[in-house]
């Protein structure tokens, strides 16, 4: 009989219980055990350590605000910018990692900058490490996000940071979309963010435009690197200026096109809205070599110049309101030289006889310094500190407290001043022993468009917060109700008509609108040398405004040591502003219905864009438009003129660059994509040009470039 095994013994489970838990127990106190060491015993060394995991307070930049036309046209912009470093001490770049991608990463650099062969990049790479530096500078210029993008990608620079040793820079750099259009004025900013505007507008406003900086802690989790935010940062406001992009191009180039031809140092041209005084436009062009002239100094605002002949018109509503003359009364000029005080007064046909016995009135249209003069001292030779109240009463020298700056003020010398000569009140008549910056004499000037009323210039027209609520707007501020009685002002008036008509001005006059104003001619003071003789030390202006009968604008353009030609703010200066007032006005007419007249030369049939046959073929019939097609093809390219359209064929060739000239957006790209490029578009409308040439052989994946207008 077989045995039975006998059952195994199972041990107590009370006694397995006791000791499961004692394990868990002893585990738990080593765990407490361990806490307690690490908070107590070793807590500052881990707490340090934890710290080195992180770096906290670190500035988030906002963006800056943007500077926006009157007409909402982007003025100034910000675009960051980087700079690339190699830091050649992190902890995983390795020497051998180094050689191995050296070559194909100089390559692919030399590839996409040019400016080093592959050969001078590696060399460039490898003197960085053996100097082991912290922050070697591997592009030599700043890049965009874009190349920066690029780059991340190159062999060597795709791994990580602490292995390629890449450490990037932003930096913001300020684009003005319209080049130097009113760059002096919208002004500059600093590379790095904490100097921000250097000047112009950028610098008045630069706690506006820059915002209110965020803050963020930077953590080491594992390997990498992250940044949370912890404060957001507020982005800067937007300014709103009250320059026409529109007035501010035809004024730049009318300026830049006369300074090119006269050779000039430097020439401003500003124009004025003459009811509310926006600055419409602001051109301050200087040569900074032969030929070249780009925005310098700001010297409608900043010059403390001598006006000159300009001068006259203030002299001579002085005079006219203290009664001391009338415009018939006459003046003996004589020869043109007259001596005074010991010193030689001239006027500028002294070579040709002088004028002779004048009117009042003559002596303006004629810029006489003799006549002016010797009105001026008829009346305030024995009282001088009535004439200089006089001015000061219009509010020649009120300052304007101009949103530039850097801006200069007018300075009018008193009879109480030490440099108060005898000679003074006479020369200062016609605009010398004065400094007054151009924008002074074009509110001055504006006044006598605004009926007499002086207001102040000014150049932002609102601020607006990041979310575009308006938070200020800005508004007309009247300097002085009326600068004189609205006789003498309707004598003014005249006379700057006639300046242009019959005087000085006779090359301003225009065929199109009635223009007003005053030339200017003054010699450029050589400091200690005084006053030279020749063009070359001449500063020339004219200062009027436009339409006169109906004044929208006032302007005052400006030229300095011109070298090529006789110096004349009638044909110099007052060329400029002929041009500017003409443009302008064109640019600004508005016809009614009524008022226009069907022209017979131009084209009666719509003009057609190229296409696939089928979709043109559509069109024109839709129309009821009268058409001829030539062959058969597939796709046509349609001849428009007075009398018919004519569907001329188009040659597709396979594996060649079609031409899409006339043709639509859609279409083009449709045709262009099928013969395997790729398209960039630039512009809307009709295909004006291509960048490659209908027949070049197509290489697949390569871009084209088409613009539309």
């Amino acid at each position: 009989m077989a045995k039975h095994s006998e059952p195994q013994k199972k041990g107590n489970p009370v006694t397995n219980y006791f000791i499961v838990t004692i394990l868990f127990s002893l585990i738990g106190l080593a765990i407490m055990v361990k806490a307690i060491q690490i908070s107590f015993v070793e807590g500052d060394f881990w707490r340090h350590l934890g710290e080195l995991q992180k770096q906290e307070n670190i500035a988030v930049l906002p963006n800056r605000g943007n500077i926006y036309s009157c007409n909402g046209e982007l003025m100034a912009t910000s675009v960051p910018r980087y700079y690339v470093y190699i830091d050649f001490k992190a902890d995983g770049l390795k020497k051998d990692t180094l050689d191995k991608y050296v070559g194909p990463l100089s390559a692919a650099l030399s590839k996409k900058f040019g400016d080093k062969t592959p050969q001078g990049y590696k060399a460039h790479i490898l003197k960085g490490y053996s100097r082991q530096s912290r922050g070697y500078l591997l592009i030599s210029r700043k890049i965009s996000y874009s190349e920066l993008k690029d780059i991340r990608k190159f062999p060597f620079l795709n791994m990580r940071s602490n292995r390629s040793g890449m450490v990037v820079k932003k930096m913001v750099q300020r684009q003005k979309p319209f080049g130097t259009l009113a760059s002096r004025t919208i002004g500059d900013i600093y590379g790095e963010y904490e100097k921000g505007g250097k000047n112009g507008l950028e610098l008045q406003y630069d706690s506006l435009l820059r915002g209110i900086p965020g803050r963020s802690t930077r953590r080491k989790i594992g390997r990498r690197w992250i940044n949370v935010v912890d404060v957001e940062p507020v982005n800067g406001m937007d300014i709103t200026s009250t320059i026409d992009e529109v007035i501010q191009d035809i004024t730049e180039k009318s300026l830049l096109d006369k300074l090119k031809e006269i050779d000039a140092e430097s020439g401003t041209a500003v124009v004025m809205e003459v009811e509310t005084g926006e600055i419409k436009a602001i051109t301050n062009m200087g040569r900074i070599r032969e030929g070249l002239y780009t925005e310098t100094k700001n010297y409608a605002v900043a010059d403390e110049s001598e006006p000159g002949s300009t001068f006259k018109v203030a002299s001579m509503i002085v005079a006219l309101e203290e009664g001391y003359v009338h415009p018939g009364d006459t003046v003996d000029t004589g020869n043109g030289i007259y001596m005074y005080a010991g010193a030689r007064m001239t006027d500028h046909n002294a070579h040709k006889g002088g004028y002779h016995r004048i009117t009042a009135e003559q002596a303006i249209w004629y810029s006489s310094n003799i006549g002016v003069a010797k009105i001026i001292l008829k009346g305030f030779e024995k009282n001088p500190e009535r004439y200089v109240q006089r001015l000061k009463d219009m509010g020649l020298d009120t300052p304007l407290n101009l949103e530039i700056p850097g801006a200069g003020r007018a300075k009018i010398k008193d009879p109480s001043n030490k440099s108060w000569w005898k000679t003074t009140l006479p020369w200062m008549s016609f605009g010398y022993e004065t400094q007054i910056p151009p924008i002074y004499t074009l509110t001055f000037f504006n006044a006598i468009a605004n009926d007499g009323k002086m207001i102040k210039p000014f150049f932002t027209k609102s601020i607006t917060s990041p979310g575009g609520d308006v938070i200020k707007t800005f508004h007309t501020e009247v300097i002085n109700p009326s600068i004189c009685s609205s006789s003498t002002l309707k004598l003014i008036r005249q006379m700057l008509l006639d300046v242009v008509d019959k005087g000085t001005g006779s090359a301003v006059k225009s065929e199109f609108i009635p223009l007003a104003g005053k030339t200017g001619t003054a010699q450029i003071s050589q400091g200690a040398a005084g006053y030279t003789a020749g063009g070359k030390s001449h500063q020339v202006s004219f200062c009027g405004y436009f339409p006169a009968n109906d004044p929208k604008y006032s302007c005052i353009v400006v030229i300095r040591r011109p070298r090529i030609g006789y110096p004349s703010g009638g044909t110099m200066s007052g060329g400029v502003f002929k041009n500017i007032a003409e443009k302008v006005y064109a640019a600004n007419v508005r016809l009614e219905p009524d008022e226009l007249q069907l022209d017979s030369s131009l084209t009666k049939l719509p003009v057609v864009k190229g296409g696939s046959r089928k979709a043109v073929d559509y069109v024109v019939n839709k129309l009821d438009i009268d058409y001829e097609s030539e062959g058969n093809s597939e796709w046509v390219h349609p001849y428009t003129d007075s009398t018919e359209v004519v569907l001329k064929p188009l040659k597709v060739i396979e594996n060649l660059v079609p031409s899409v000239i006339g043709m639509g957006a859609k279409e083009a790209v449709y045709l262009l994509e099928k013969s395997g490029l790729r398209v960039h578009l630039s512009g809307r409308g009709t295909v004006t040009s291509q960048s490659l040439s209908p027949g070049v052989k197509v290489s697949k994946g390569r871009t084209i470039t088409i613009w539309l207008n």
